[in-house]
């Protein structure tokens, strides 16, 4: 009998994975099968042009849908890391959230100025 180890899911984030914050901001790169990848949000899921979509349950997803949906891993880490900056949450980007939280850090002394 062999024992097989698989990545089946990556976490992309812009916020270091230490920061409170993180969890709502990442982006989840999943192995959907047959060498393809997706990339999530939630219960949305990303398209080679950048559009989130609400992602159709399995009986739904015609292979139109698939095809603009589904990568190869290389493609699907490069498509999250590229929207990873431009997730936003109640108004919020990673950019911002860091720079509010350098802000309170120094008002507060807690990292030299």
């Amino acid at each position: 009998m062999e024992i097989t180890t698989r990545v089946t899911e990556y976490t992309v984030c812009a916020l270091p994975e230490d920061h409170i914050d993180a969890d709502i901001f990442a982006i989840t790169v999943a192995y959907r099968g047959h060498g393809l990848w997706a990339v999530l949000r939630g219960k949305r899921c990303l398209d080679a042009g950048g559009t989130w979509w609400w992602e159709p349950i399995p009986s739904e997803r015609t292979d139109e849908w698939k095809a603009a949906n589904r990568f190869d891993e290389e493609t699907a880490l490069r498509l999250a890391r590229e929207a990873a900056p431009t997730v936003v949450v109640n108004g919020w980007t990673a950019e911002s959230v860091l720079a509010q939280s350098k802000e309170i850090e120094k008002r507060h002394g807690l990292t030299p100025s």
